[in-house]
């Protein structure tokens, strides 16, 4: 028996499905991970794997890091969490401000669940309006108003988990991402509407970028409705540009929440906004925001260091290149294979759709081929390459992905659809 299938049996008998979150079980059983270097990651059983999940997107600069290694040294000797302000948390704070362009003030959080929630309750006490809008696929945390699905024939959200309210989810509306008309149409309808809160980048259903004028249009829009425009830019902040995607398409929103790179492999999170915004925000204003760990020292420190390395040697460039050299031959390999599909990208993130030759929603997203997805991940790791395991999550690439690692994956990519060629 596997190590890892051992430790699987012992963790299933003590916690929910053996796994602390969701996206982390597969059949027969998820692989426990013994440690993490660079691009590669090594099982409880010794073997060895070139990342391609990268933690969800945290590691852009790849496991272990020297310099945010090196940071995080230093800060753990001066002590672990304060419970009050430090250096190292104002650090962060000001060089979020420097980068991204919404960021007149910045609040530090625990997780990107928290960061949206935050953000939403803030847009609420700001506008006195009670409801909110997202997009079909958008996923913004594991927290009641962020857990619905759109209503059959309508906006009108209903729940997507147990627990969550009827009468919570009633107020969540979901219109479909890039359909700029659907979103100004139900503003229109509705006068009660707080903020939509979306993926300036879709992240949740695979990568799907905005179609060209798309967040131009959604910006107009919901400054002719006086609603708040929250970007959740959990994955995107700090990895598809140094300001985000925001900075990346040139549209401003009213408010980000960002978490994954900003903590550099610790749990973190923040949301900023404009300065008449934020400070409604408790203890300046009315709207309460508290959280023990945020602004955690150790998070910050290392969130800093790591994005000190991506903002250095022209590494976003060199990143977005190299990503794009693996999309290539993904996109090459299946159409010489006759293998139906599409690779979305941008920037350094990618994701395969098996089935529909375009995909630009959430709807086309849940159209995909599941079983060959499901044969590709199992085909790519027995050939040493470690894929999110699930046909709806991004692929990551690092500045750790170096020559010799693009090349296995290149390869292992062409061997995948030589096999299911014809």
């Amino acid at each position: 028996m596997d190590r890892s299938e051992k430790l699987y049996g012992e963790s299933h008998r003590v916690t929910p499905g053996g796994v602390s979150s969701p996206v982390r079980a597969f059949k027969p059983y998820p692989l426990f991970i013994e440690s993490g270097n660079g691009c590669r990651m090594r099982d409880a059983d010794g073997r060895e794997y070139i990342d391609l999940c990268m933690a969800y997107g945290p590691l852009i600069t790849g496991h272990a890091h020297p310099k945010v290694m090196e940071a995080v040294r230093g800060q753990l000797e001066k002590g672990t969490v304060y419970g009050a302000p430090s250096e190292p948390e104002l650090a962060l704070i000001e060089r979020i401000h420097r980068e991204v362009p919404c960021a007149d003030m910045v609040r530090l959080a625990c997780s990107g669940t928290e960061a949206t929630m935050h953000a939403i309750r803030v847009a609420r006490g700001v506008t006195g309006r009670d409801n909110i809008v997202k997009m079909k696929g958008g996923f913004h945390g594991a927290h009641d108003a962020a857990l619905v699905n759109a209503g059959s024939g309508s906006a009108e959200g209903v729940p997507s988990s147990r627990g969550v309210l009827a009468d919570t989810a009633k107020h969540t509306h979901v219109v479909e991402y890039n359909d700029a008309q659907a979103m100004a149409d139900l503003l229109e309808r509705d006068r009660d509407i707080a903020c939509v809160i979306m993926e300036p980048v879709l992240g949740n259903v695979g990568v799907i970028p905005p179609q060209k004028g798309y967040l131009e249009e959604v910006r107009r829009i919901t400054e002719e409705n006086d609603v708040v425009l929250i970007f959740d830019e959990v994955i995107t902040g700090f990895r598809v540009s140094s300001g985000g995607a925001q900075k990346r398409y040139g549209v401003t929103p009213d408010m980000t929440t960002m978490a994954k790179i900003v903590g550099g492999g610790f749990p973190a999170g923040a949301f900023m906004g404009r300065r008449e915004i934020m400070e409604n925000i408790a203890p300046e204003g009315p709207v309460y925001v508290a959280g023990t760990f945020a602004g955690n020292p150790i998070s910050a420190t290392a969130g800093l260091a790591q994005i000190d390395v991506m903002c250095s040697d022209d590494n976003y460039a060199k990143l977005e290149r190299t990503t794009q050299s693996v999309v290539s031959t993904i996109r090459d390999s299946m159409q010489d294979a006759g293998v139906r599909g599409c690779v979305n990208s941008v920037a350094s993130m990618f994701a395969v759709f098996f089935g529909p030759e375009e995909v630009t929603n959430g709807t086309q997203a849940e159209t995909v081929d599941r079983a060959m997805f499901d044969r590709m991940f199992r085909y790519m790791l027995a050939h040493g390459v470690y894929l999110p395991p699930s046909a709806l999550e991004d692929d990551f690439m690092s500045v750790a992905h170096d020559e010799e690692a693009v090349a296995q994956l290149e390869e292992a990519f062409k061997g995948f659809f030589s096999e299911v060629k014809g």
